[in-house]
């Protein structure tokens, strides 16, 4: 064996290239120390890039120290073969070697699990819900005595036990308290802040028990606060529902302005009234070569959208006649705005519902019938049976049910499309007039999508009348856009078919009221069911219609008491409504839009 002093010349070699291995080794030692203690540091002082390469740099720095174990073995086996007697301390260096790589790979592997710790404990956040769910958690446990101290105040304040009400509700402040730092902070909550609490509310609750508020009392207790609080959210429904019924029927003061400024311009200007004389003698009102279209309303703004909507989707505007009945009190209102206006060279005639003589009493039940006055009485009095929402006074407007009457009223005529005033024509119409009706009077959506919509929805099928006639499961169908075969209509006489059912619905057994139960009998079996996309319903209640189906719908109908022209419109439709207003126009600009 050589001597220590005097080391052969491989010894001395291979000295000197394990000194760079072991020096490689120190550094990055300590490299490692740098990049660990940086990334133990507080979150808030970190350094984002460097946080955002850390397990980079792990993993680069792992691979350059298996690289230099695996350099380091082969050149120790490189040593073995050319030395043919290992010197004992040899050995030991290669022993010592070894153990720096595996303290190396250890520190790494025990930084990277810290480092792995960390980022969970810092992202990862506290379940509040899952925590209070848990059957062991101190969490569950102050959310229960939470629950039973709230029960216990309600009860002390009525057998004015003030003190003790205060104390508990003191409490629930605090478990409150608690458990939103649990929260905000994202741990649990820890014995030594719940204990305290935990103890007061046990002593607080058996402090409510031994004054004999028991289970007993409490759930008496409680079922008549259940009571009391279900007949004043009952009474609130009620209230709720007749006040959205005022709005729904007021007439806003705009609308109002409007009509007032155009009625005295029909009677400052005879122009007017003279341009109006003459058209209403116009060849183009009974050709029936060309598209008819009737609405029967006293809101002049309303039936400009759609008189303006249904043109501006026309292909051929000028080819459009449209029959537009009001009242004596809009009728003025109406006659200047739409002969003050261009409506792109259609044909437009307003008539006034008061001009039509043969309306009469001996003529048509429902005008006897609304002049009753024990019918108003019934609606409009002190009534429990009437809901709220037929206390409209559109039900009993005659205007409503002249749609019943319009071979009457168009006698040359022999296809026409009923639009109501709250509808919003989206695209041409004129295809209606070409559909086959298959003998039918009515095309009509049917709305039986929904079991709501069923025939014994609407009537009343514990009457023999209508039980022996009618299939209570028959599919129900909209007013609102309807084409009107009046040929077939006149065959089949369906507005004596109406009379009938008025006449036999006089003491309010059959239906309570509008026009769609009784257009229901008189059409039975004389209506074709149209593609849903020609009349879409809704847009007057519904806040969630796919707006997919909006777009593809030809007609759009604000039914309902959201009305567009209303303050409480629903604001996603209502563009839709109001891109069809002129607005450059002064008397809007004045009362409209102020």
């Amino acid at each position: 064996m050589q001597n220590k002093e005097n080391p052969d010349p491989i010894t001395i070699e291979w000295e000197k290239k394990s000194g760079v291995v072991k020096k490689g080794i120190w550094e990055n030692l300590d490299l490692v120390v740098k990049l660990w203690r940086m990334r133990r540091r507080a979150t808030d002082y970190r350094r984002p890039v460097r946080r955002r390469f850390s397990h980079w740099i792990c993993a680069l720095l792992g691979l350059f120290v298996v690289a230099v174990l695996v350099l380091f073995v082969v050149h120790h086996n490189h040593n073995e073969d050319r030395v043919e007697h290992p010197v004992h301390d040899l050995k030991h260096k290669d022993e010592y070697e070894v153990l720096y790589f595996s303290v190396t790979l250890a520190v790494i592997s025990v930084m990277y699990e810290d480092d792995s710790r960390m980022e969970q404990v810092v992202h990862e956040k506290l379940n509040l819900t899952e925590e209070i769910l848990s059957a062991t958690s101190l969490s569950r446990q102050l959310a229960e005595q939470m629950t039973l101290a709230k029960a216990y105040v309600v009860i002390a304040k009525e057998h004015n036990n003030f003190h003790l009400a205060w104390e508990l509700s003191s409490m629930i402040r605090s478990c409150q308290l608690l458990l939103s730092k649990a929260a905000m902070r994202g741990k649990p909550i820890t014995l030594e802040e719940a204990e305290s609490i935990i103890s007061r509310l046990s002593s607080l609750i058996y402090e409510a028990e031994d004054a004999h508020y028991d289970i007993a009392t409490t759930i008496v207790t409680m079922k008549s606060h259940i009571q009391a609080l279900e007949e004043r959210a009952n009474a609130a429904t009620v209230q709720s529902t007749v006040f959205g019924q005022l709005v729904a029927e007021a007439f806003p003061k705009s609308l109002h302005c409007l009509i007032l400024k155009l009625s005295a311009d029909w009677l400052k200007r005879p122009p007017l009234q003279d341009l109006a004389n003459e058209r209403r003698n116009s060849p183009r009102l009974m050709d029936n070569n060309l598209y008819h279209f009737c609405i029967f309303s006293d809101n002049v703004l309303a039936t400009s959208v759609v008189v303006n909507s249904t043109i501006s989707n026309a292909d051929h505007s000028k080819q459009i006649v449209f029959h537009i009945i009001t009242n004596g009190v809009s009728y003025g209102a109406m006659q200047a705005w739409f002969l003050s206006n261009d409506f792109k060279g259609a044909t437009i005639e307003v008539q006034n519902i008061e001009e039509f003589s043969w309306l009469n009493v001996s003529y048509a039940p429902i005008v006897k019938q609304l002049l009753d006055v024990d019918s108003r009485t019934y609606y409009f009095g002190e009534n429990p049976d009437v809901e709220p929402k037929l206390r409209n006074p559109k039900y009993i407007s005659l205007l409503n049910h002249l749609r019943f009457y319009i071979p009457e009223i168009y006698p040359q005529l022999e296809k026409i499309v009923f639009l109501d005033d709250d509808v919003v024509v989206q695209k041409d119409l004129t295809p209606l007039f070409s559909l086959d009706l298959h003998g039918n009077v009515n095309g009509a959506v049917e709305t039986c999508l929904e079991a709501y919509h069923r025939y014994y929805k609407y009537l009343n099928f514990s009457n023999p009348i209508i039980s022996s006639k009618f299939d209570p499961q028959a599919c129900g169908w909209a007013f609102g856009m309807n084409v009107f075969d009046l040929i077939a209509w006149r065959k089949a006489n369906v507005t004596a078919r109406y009379h009938y059912w008025q006449e036999q619905n006089s003491d309010k057994t059959l239906w309570k009221l509008g026009t769609l139960p009784v257009g229901l009998l008189a059409f039975y079996g004389l209506t074709e069911p149209l593609d849903r996309r020609w009349h879409v319903l809704g847009l007057g209640y519904d806040l969630n219609i796919d707006n997919r189906l909006i777009e593809s719908a030809a007609v759009i109908h604000f039914n309902g008491n959201m009305k567009p022209w209303l303050k409480l419109a629903i604001g996603r439709y209502k563009p839709l409504w109001e891109r069809y207003i002129n607005l450059s126009h002064p008397y809007l600009q004045e009362c409209v839009t102020s």
